[in-house]
């Protein structure tokens, strides 16, 4: 059985996987679905000091405080960041990456300068009113919090290790093809025979438009059987634990 490691995108906690979680875990996997630090309702202190080391550290914690040798990460959109950096330091603890519509930085890159002018925009403007935390944009689901400026803008510094992770995936969402930051990534990703590209017709936020899906690409490989959609009727409760689990992650910086 797998270990999957989620690791939200900006602005969101473990709620973002609420949809995911159940099949997965119906299908047998330990799934620990994590609030970064900064992003939970109770964090307003550290939104204010967090950064991409930050949230490193906090999913290498996880890694080491509930022991695990064989980790799937799974990042989401700014979450592909946090998860290379992991990979990166992380050793042997990690066999497999999953990139959902998420950054694949080279050294030197931030989710800034590797992002587009659509996003720079919505970063900057998030800004405006603290100059330390990004709010979330217009619309969306209302659980979504302030995301702290220095995540978005600090560079990530890689040894190169993460390219030791056996299996790299990438996960492409056709989707949004008008605002997607992503569209020269997949193309790069396709050119490098170390990486698998998925494609997903999808907008961004394809862990709630199409669970079922997602958590298919997730369990490709590791478990053949069906993902049976009938847990999704008992998300909502399920989930419930979830955050309660992960808040230590948000809350011991």
């Amino acid at each position: 059985m797998a270990t999957f490691v989620l690791v939200p995108g900006g602005w969101k906690g473990a709620w973002a996987f609420e949809s995911v979680v159940p099949l997965l875990e119906h299908a047998g996997h330990t799934v620990h679905a994590l609030t970064l630090t900064g992003l939970s309702p109770d964090d307003d202190a550290t939104v204010a000091t967090a950064n991409l080391d930050t949230h490193a550290d906090d999913v290498l914690r996880h890694l080491e405080e509930r022991h695990i040798t064989d980790a799937t990460l799974v990042g989401h959109s700014y979450g592909g960041m946090v998860i290379t950096a992991v990979a990166d330091r992380a050793g042997d603890r990690v066999s497999r990456l999953v990139h959902l519509d998420a950054f694949v930085p080279r050294h030197g890159e931030s989710c800034w300068s590797a992002s587009n002018g659509h996003f720079r925009k919505l970063f900057a403007a998030g800004a405006a009113a603290t100059g330390f935390s990004v709010s979330p944009p217009d619309g969306g689901d209302p659980r979504r919090r302030p995301h702290p400026l220095g995540a978005f803008l600090q560079a990530i510094r890689l040894t190169g290790a993460f390219a030791e992770v056996p299996r790299r995936e990438f996960v492409y969402c056709s989707g949004w093809e008008d605002r997607t930051p992503f569209a020269e990534l997949r193309l790069r990703l396709q050119a490098d025979p170390g990486w698998q590209v998925h494609d997903l017709p999808t907008g961004h936020d394809a862990m709630h438009e199409d669970p079922g899906a997602v958590a298919a690409l997730l369990l490709d490989d590791v478990a053949r059987a069906p993902v049976d959609p009938e847990p999704c009727g008992r998300v909502v409760g399920r989930m419930n634990r979830v955050p309660e689990v992960d808040s230590s992650v948000s809350t011991r910086p």
